[in-house]
């Protein structure tokens, strides 16, 4: 039963892989979005400031390519790198303990990025089609009229 179980979940890795992957990009994006032009949420920093103007630059791009699914492991380097030492640099002083000092989302990223680094894109990844050098589907053959299937 339970290796049924394992079995039955284990397919549905890439699509699990890709959701994370998407989902956690979204929202490193909005991150870098509100610092940068105050959108979603209303928390615009001065052009130049130091270093919360160019994080949200780092978390703008890093996001894209992370949710695109290019240069992931890279992307999720650089931002896993920026939010440990936002971790340590601004909630560290105030406390421990996430809790206590604010730092959830910090440490949540970092490891969520962490995970994408050993991970990589998975099979969903626009870097994966790049490799490749051709845009279609993953498991299904294309035919050529009476030819033989193109080679992977």
């Amino acid at each position: 039963m339970a290796r049924n179980l394992e079995t039955r979940l284990n397919s549905y890795w890439p699509m699990a892989l890709a959701v994370f992957r998407v989902i956690f990009g979204l929202l490193f994006l909005c991150e870098g979005l509100s610092k940068l032009i105050g959108w979603p949420a209303p928390h615009t920093v001065p052009v130049g400031e130091w270093p919360t103007y160019y994080a949200g630059w780092i978390e703008l791009v890093t996001s894209v390519l992370i949710i695109a699914g290019l240069f992931t492991r890279v992307a999720a380097f650089v931002a896993c790198g920026e939010m440990a030492v936002a971790y340590f640099t601004v909630h560290l002083p105030h406390g421990f303990f996430p809790i206590n000092n604010h730092g959830e989302a910090a440490v949540m990223y970092c490891f969520a990025f962490f995970l994408l680094i050993f991970a990589g894109g998975g099979a969903y990844a626009l870097e994966v089609r790049v490799a490749r050098g051709r845009w279609r589907g993953l498991s299904r053959p294309r035919w050529r009229g009476n030819r033989r299937p193109l080679r992977r």
